[in-house]
């Protein structure tokens, strides 16, 4: 089992920035990758960035070059930064962790991110 942790999310203003954290614990071995997604209200959980255990990246294009995704192996931990935020990246913002042979999937709790005009 892995266990998830996200932290960071908050009320930011548009255009701002805000960093999430997710820290991964548990039997972490054999991650092949970590993500992030998100769920506003009334839609389905989308895609937003994900990172393999080797480094590669990959966003939905609608935080290209706004967001990015990078991973601290020593500490477990996966971040999100996002910058220039619009209205339309409010969300709950869930991490996502794919492990072993069969890519079994854990989510993180979620943590809100709110961007106000």
């Amino acid at each position: 089992q892995v266990q998830l942790v996200e932290s960071g999310g908050g009320l930011v203003q548009a255009g701002g920035s805000l960093r999430l954290s997710c820290t991964a614990s548990g039997s972490i071995f054999s991650i092949n990758a970590m993500g992030w997604y998100r769920q506003a209200p009334g839609k389905q959980r989308e895609l937003v960035a994900t990172i393999t255990s080797g480094g590669s990246t990959n966003y939905v294009d609608s935080v290209k070059d706004r967001f990015t995704i990078s991973r601290d192996n020593a500490k477990n931990t996966v971040y999100l930064q996002m910058n220039s935020l619009e209205l339309e990246d409010t969300a709950v913002y869930y991490c996502n962790a794919r492990q072993g042979r069969y890519n079994t999937i854990y989510w993180g709790q979620g943590t809100q991110v709110t961007v106000s005009s």
